[in-house]
């Protein structure tokens, strides 16, 4: 289980471009693969081992410029209560502002770690200048240039010290599903119509992540355990008006489980933030479940079922073998199918091909459809595997893999999700050099 650090301070002062700078190095090799880079403003990175999840607050607010304190305050008060670590990035250009102060005001009160970075020191004379940001209250400073990295790695250094430890997994053989999706697309009410007054069978797992809580789950025949992030602390404060919120809250859930079942409000229809979430999950290789809710709200006259599912998967394409269950949480309508598809879905990716299976079913096909010659060069695949990792990864060996161009290795994992059933999650596709 990973940390999560998130970035705070005022527009402008560079946090993006430090952003960029520490999750290139992955983001490079991660998103190469499907070629999805929604958001921008979520990565992972890693220093000397230590791996942790970055989010950069700044680029939730719309008209950065303008921007009111209260939106500020209001990222960094969800900072505090999600992040495990905070990075508070101020710019030595403009000094110390009224609203950095502002925002020092809150974190001085925390007690998780708080690193200040002194950005755009690239000089000596602003190296003295840095030396104002003391009056902050917050302690040693770290002068950084997010542009040429300079000071970056002393920065990193001390913020991997300061994380907790993370606390190795308890092996449960259980399934995770984790409920996700924006404010009031009916999470709350899906997880009570699933548990209900039934509440007995339940036992709750005091909050294995200290903001979702973990419930054990055991009818029909299924156990799982549900993390839910539907209940988290509603602050009256925090008008849940920001992408940001519903994001963030849902980072924790989704690196923790193993299927998401993504909520979606069937009057609001597939939107920006759903579909931030769903390719968050995607990017994590989880499994996926979309539930569309309050259906019986929705004009049937313009509306069939069928147009919205095909307007649902043309928003995700090309990750489009994904179940869409339509459910009523009200009337309890499809609830239990909803679990059923997510337990099938679970399976799917655990699933594990034998080597010769694999090789018996897929060479045929592979022979049948060879990739196109490139540049006048065959490709010639002569092997593949199921790579040993917790969800489905494949290698396939060739001679020539560097000429092995997308749309083929789409047509490999449609074939492969045809052949072994993968509905539901995410496969990555390798083409190796024997």
């Amino acid at each position: 289980m990973g940390n999560i650090v998130a970035i705070v301070g005022r527009p402008n002062v560079g946090k993006s471009t430090f952003f960029n700078r520490l999750i290139q190095r992955r983001e490079a090799i991660v998103d190469s693969v499907s070629g999805v880079t929604r958001d921008r403003h979520y990565g992972k990175s890693d220093w000397n081992g230590q791996k942790f999840s970055l989010i950069d607050t700044g680029g939730y607010v719309k008209g950065s410029d303008d921007i009111f304190e209260a939106e500020i305050d209001k990222q960094v008060e969800l900072a505090i209560d999600e992040a495990d670590a905070i990075i508070f990035m101020v710019d030595v250009e403009s000094g110390v502002t009224p609203m950095d102060e502002e925002v020092a005001n809150l974190l001085r009160k925390v007690k998780k770690p708080v690193l200040l970075a002194v950005n755009k020191v690239d000089n000596n004379k602003r190296l003295e200048n840095a030396v104002e940001f003391y009056s902050l209250g917050l302690g040693e400073y770290f002068p950084i240039a997010s542009t040429n990295g300079s000071g970056t790695g002393d920065l990193l250094d001390a913020l991997v010290e300061a994380l907790p430890e993370t606390e190795a997994e308890e092996e449960t053989e259980l399934p995770r599903f984790a409920v996700v999706g924006r404010p009031n697309a009916g999470k709350s009410s899906f997880i009570n119509a699933l548990i209900g007054e039934e509440r007995y069978i339940v036992t709750d797992i005091a909050g294995t992540t200290r903001d979702s809580m973990d419930t054990r789950y055991n009818r029909f025949g299924f156990e799982f355990n549900l993390v839910d992030t539907a209940g988290i602390r509603r602050k009256s404060k925090v008008k849940e008006n920001l992408e940001f919120y519903s994001v963030m809250r849902s980072v924790r859930a989704i690196e923790n489980c193993d299927v998401c079942l993504l909520v979606l409000d069937a009057t609001r229809g597939f939107d920006g933030q759903v579909q931030n979430i769903f390719w968050l999950a995607h990017r994590n290789h989880k499994g996926i479940v979309i539930l569309v809710n309050k259906w019986d709200l929705v004009d049937k006259e313009t509306n069939t079922l069928k147009d919205y599912e095909a307007m649902i998967r043309r928003e995700i394409e090309p990750f489009t073998d994904v179940p869409i269950v339509f459910i009523s949480v009200l009337t309890k309508q499809r609830v239990f199918k909803a679990i059923e598809t997510a337990v099938k879905v679970f399976e799917n990716r655990s699933r594990k091909i034998k080597t010769r299976q694999l090789n018996d079913i897929m060479l045929p096909i592979i022979e049948k459809n060879p990739p196109p010659a490139y540049k006048g060069k065959y490709v010639k695949i002569k092997f593949c595997t199921q790579l040993p990792t917790p969800h489905p990864q494949f290698a396939f060996f060739c001679n020539l893999p560097q000429y092995v161009r997308d749309p083929y290795k789409r047509f490999i994992e449609n074939k492969l999700r045809k052949e072994f059933d993968f509905q539901g999650v995410p496969v990555t596709i390798y083409f190796r050099k024997k």
